[in-house]
């Protein structure tokens, strides 16, 4: 049995265009089901869920959508009926993956309709804005593949045709190709950066795996963290061990290596066990192609390689990122412990270190304690990195387990 894909785009302007889509996609054997989501006028290819359903399921009709006079508050209305059909549609089976096209009005729309698809669902975006500095991060689907849309603003061409057919291609492949998302087994969410920084997963996966656990270690460069948050908001973990806080600090001090405002929120709010732990935030990442942001640029730089480089916090910025870190972890409603290593955070820090910094840790665990409420905060005598702290997060894991506020795996 093949596969059907939901194409959506703006009937009155793109109808060519999605006509192309739809016969790449039924040519390589796949099936279409095409969502309308124009305002102003009809299409001239074939459609399957007009914009009068679209407007429908956002609670109005084509002619109140069309009478909020703003093509902005147009699109986004129209967004809220598109997010929902897709939803219900994915939910229901009835498609296999979601294709988007359009320009900066098309992608605003597809990705709010990303957003409203579970992780793992087949998603493209063919856009003329692919990754442009003009898309929020924190919008951006963890999961999306994007494709350029070269040479396609007015009209079909070969430029424009290679673009359509790749889109159609990736999207039909990835949903032949998805996996089931059916877990077999109680999954801990886990955040860390690369070993040379924060390597406690190397003492944990085993040891987890062997309780009954799959463990999934979420790379904290600010997609990642997206793919995170969003996965505990849907209460995919049974338990969460969020130990690199980086993106949470980068976002406070203007750094855009950051996983959106939210970082850090959504255990706490779906009550799911966590811990928690500061690794990273010593430092602030920049891209290390560009020039340094304001600030940073009298400042030691350490470039990880051509794409990130970091630069060693002050006394006041740590000061003013165990405080965040303490406010949310504050706000949790379910069991939560913050763990602070007293003898360093990342790799770089231990002693000879390119960032050994011992005055600002000792700042940095001082402000968490003070601001933390007691009975949520632990300092351990020893490095993020050291077998101490991985045994000591297994030690709570067991009493957590023992107690029942985790669930014994099978």
């Amino acid at each position: 049995m093949d596969k059907t894909i939901l194409l959506l785009g703006t009937g009155d302007t793109k109808s060519d265009e999605m006509q192309c889509l739809a016969d790449c996609i039924t040519g390589q054997g796949g099936s279409v089901l095409v969502m309308d989501v124009g305002v102003m006028g009809d299409p001239s290819c074939h459609v399957d869920i007009s914009r009068h359903d679209v407007a429908a399921a956002a609670g109005t009709d084509n002619a109140g959508i069309i009478a909020l006079g703003d093509e902005n508050k147009a699109m986004a209305k129209t967004s809220e009926g598109a997010s929902k059909l897709a939803s219900e549609l994915a939910a229901e089976g009835k498609v296999h993956g979601v294709l988007m096209l359009g320009g900066t009005m098309g992608t605003d729309l597809a990705l709010d309709v990303c957003a409203a698809l579970p992780l793992g669902f087949p998603k493209v975006i063919l856009t003329t804005v692919a990754f442009s500095p003009l898309l929020p991060p924190d919008r951006i689907s963890p999961d999306v593949t994007m494709v350029l849309w070269a040479g396609g603003l007015y009209g079909l061409n070969t430029v424009c045709r290679m673009s359509l057919a790749q889109a159609a291609g990736a999207v039909l492949g990835a949903a032949r190709a998805a996996v089931d998302a059916t877990v077999d087994r109680p999954m801990i969410g886990m955040t860390s950066l690369g070993s040379s920084s924060l390597r406690y997963m190397k003492h944990l996966k085993p040891a987890l795996e062997a309780r009954g656990f799959e463990l999934a270690v979420f790379h904290t460069t600010g997609m990642g963290g997206q793919a995170f948050e969003t996965l505990a908001k849907r209460d995919a973990f049974a338990c969460v061990m969020d130990f690199s806080l980086v993106e949470l600090s980068n976002e406070l001090h203007g750094s855009v290596v950051n996983a959106g405002k939210d970082r850090m929120t959504a255990a706490g709010v779906a009550g799911i066990p966590q811990m928690i732990a500061p690794g990273g935030v010593s430092l602030i990442d920049m891209r290390a192609w560009d020039a340094p942001p304001p600030g940073l640029g009298d400042r030691e730089i350490h470039a990880h390689n051509r794409l990130i480089a970091c630069a060693l916090m002050n006394l006041e910025e740590k000061r003013a990122a165990a405080t965040a870190i303490a406010a949310k972890a504050n706000a949790a409603k379910g069991p939560t412990r913050v763990l602070m290593p007293l003898q360093g955070i990342d790799e770089w820090d231990r002693p000879g270190g390119p960032f050994h910094d011992p005055e600002g840790l000792a700042a940095f665990a001082a402000t968490l304690e003070a601001d933390m409420q007691a009975d949520l905060f632990e300092a351990i005598d020893a490095h993020i990195n050291d077998a101490a702290f991985a045994d000591r997060v297994l030690a709570i894991l067991d009493s957590w387990i023992a107690d029942g506020t985790v669930a014994k795996a099978n």
